[in-house]
């Protein structure tokens, strides 16, 4: 029986990265951090009101870890991905990080060097703000078109080019004093399970494993990168466990014998989120953390419930204690926490120093012209050829679907409007607003209306559409149509299909405003349809300018496509 120390605690702490809420340094994450020696904070949406506020909560955060004794600075890791799952980015309510191009938007771009660029620019942000941790990039191979939760956060479907992007962004983010966190090791793309609601199960061998999924990890770990992000999916063929279900964050044969042993990765290996369902249904987070741990990972992660957190280190003593987990090993794998603070966290004098508001004013003015730059060269033709409208003067309507929640790592379910009964409202994201804002810059007179599942099932087109489409007095000059990941929600094609049928003479333009799929399998809607690859405003910016001859759609679609 092993009895703990004060010191032999202070270790623990330093193996858990944890969430909290609020803008301001609150009495849980206080305790987390004086009583429980937790060494790393996640940052999420509800903690970001501006990047000046930001760094006054990480100031206070490092402040206090410094009083409470801690010998080094905290990480502070956020999930920036860029795109649309951008924890730092600026909303329509706050002021803070420059929008850039996701993953797939990058390599729709065709220029690893531009994914560099904006990661680099990310950075610069982020460290003026004192994150010096960024959970990307995503190394993913989307194999899968039906996949849930990873889609246009990955690179694309060819695991030589994702591994491309990856690496550039990985070496984006290093050159400005941001660690990566290449994720989801050992590959989250051919799947359509998301692991926040249930356990993928990825039936594929070792050797298939080598020809996609462990291309860019490799090449990843090969190149130094200084994280890597296990995740919650199942490989039942790899694992060595007597328990073939054992999510591969948990698995010792795939944390330690294949990334440890076999691919040589010697850097600082952390759990995706324990409070997903891959692993909290099944283990709880508390006990999944011990396991995560016993697995060879370096840090858990358990971004939300305080009670999870301290329970998670709390079965953590115990299982040192009756020795069913290893102080001498943990003790290693602190050395490389240690390291990977000492090259990213720095000093408490660097941690502790002052917002620095000019150099700040600097870089955004630099970033909003790399960013539209990016995003101007992402947009994509995916077929067909846009009607001119420049020789249509007329106004436009623009149809927008209703708002879903449809992948728990992109909807922010806070955010989201709900009746009563807990329906989605059918109302239009504040991404589709800023688009209709940028359609009346080109048309004055031109309308939104949101188009819902609703009117499919009665069989009908909205009235009001019907009207606007219809109109002797305002002929429409077109209609855009924007769908998002319509090959799953395919109301979203019976409700265009009943449009078709009511509309005889006016042009219209699909918007495929997530993933490129939409129209697979799908000849009977011959169309002309555009990609941007995520629906932020500044790609739909970006493609408004495309839509009305100011600009060419300069993108590529970075995955295959087959169309019956």
């Amino acid at each position: 029986m092993v009895t703990l120390s004060e010191a032999d605690k202070r270790e623990i702490g330093q193996h858990f990265v944890f969430g909290f809420y609020g803008h301001e340094i609150g009495e849980d994450v206080k305790t987390l951090i004086r009583d429980y020696h937790v060494g790393n904070i996640i940052l999420m949406k509800r903690n970001v009101q501006s990047v000046k506020q930001v760094h006054g909560l990480v100031r206070s955060l490092q402040q206090f870890a410094k009083e409470c004794g801690h010998t080094q600075p905290l990480m502070i890791g956020i999930d920036q991905e860029n795109g649309l799952v951008s924890a730092f980015t600026s909303t329509t309510k706050y002021t803070a990080g420059t929008q850039f191009p996701g993953a797939m938007a990058l390599a729709a771009t065709g220029q690893p060097e531009i994914a560099r660029a904006c990661s680099a620019a990310s950075a610069k942000e982020m460290k003026l703000a004192g994150i010096n941790w960024a959970y990307s990039p995503v190394a993913d191979v989307n194999s899968d078109h039906r996949n849930p939760v990873i889609g246009v956060r990955s690179f694309g479907d060819n695991p030589n080019e994702v591994a491309k992007y990856a690496q550039a962004v990985s070496a984006g983010l290093t050159s400005e004093g941001i660690a990566p966190s290449a994720k989801h090791f050992p590959g989250h793309g051919d799947t359509h399970v998301d692991s926040h609601l249930a356990l993928p199960v990825i039936n594929k061998t070792k050797d298939q494993l080598d020809q996609t999924e462990l291309v860019p990890f490799l090449e990843l770990v090969k190149s130094k990168v200084a994280t890597i992000m296990t995740g919650h999916m199942a490989l039942p063929l790899v694992v060595k466990e007597a328990d073939k279900q054992t999510p591969c964050s948990c698995s010792r044969s795939i944390t330690t014998d294949l990334l440890r042993g076999e691919m040589g990765f010697t850097g600082v290996i952390v759990t995706d989120c324990l409070e997903m369902d891959a692993v909290a249904a099944k283990y709880t987070s508390q006990k999944g953390a011990v396991l995560c741990l016993q697995a060879g990972a370096d840090i858990v992660m358990i971004c939300h419930t305080m009670d999870w957190q301290r329970g998670a280190v709390e079965e953590t003593y115990k299982a040192i204690e009756n020795g069913s987990l290893s102080l001498e090993e943990l003790k290693a794998s602190g050395r490389r926490v240690s390291e990977l603070k000492t090259q990213f966290a720095g000093t408490w004098d660097s941690v502790l120093a002052g917002f620095n508001e000019r150099a700040l004013s600097e870089v955004v003015a630099t970033n909003k012209e790399i960013s539209a730059s990016s995003y101007a060269s992402s947009t994509a033709l995916i077929r067909g050829a846009l009607p001119d409208l420049r020789k249509s003067p007329g106004p436009v309507l623009l149809l927008i679907p209703q708002t879903e929640s449809l992948n728990k790592a992109v909807d922010d379910a806070e955010g989201v409007l709900r009746t009563n009964s807990g329906q989605v409202r059918n109302t239009a994201g504040p991404h589709y607003i800023a688009f209709a804002n940028t359609v009346s810059t080109y048309r004055e007179g031109s309308q939104l209306i949101v188009y819902s599942r609703l009117s499919t099932t009665n069989g009908e087109v909205a009235p009001e559409v019907l009207e606007t489409i219809r109109s002797k007095d305002t002929p429409l000059a077109a209609v855009i149509f924007v769908t998002r990941n319509a090959d799953n929600s395919t109301w979203q094609l019976e409700y265009l299909r009943k449009l078709q049928e009511n509309n005889s003479k006016t042009p219209i333009i699909i918007l495929a405003s997530c993933a490129p799929y939409d129209l697979m399998n799908v000849p009977d809607l011959e169309y002309p349809c555009l990609a941007t690859f995520e629906y932020t405003p500044a790609a739909l910016k970006a493609a408004g300018a495309v839509i009305f001859g100011e600009a060419e759609a300069k993108g590529q679609v970075p995955v295959k496509i087959v169309e019956a």
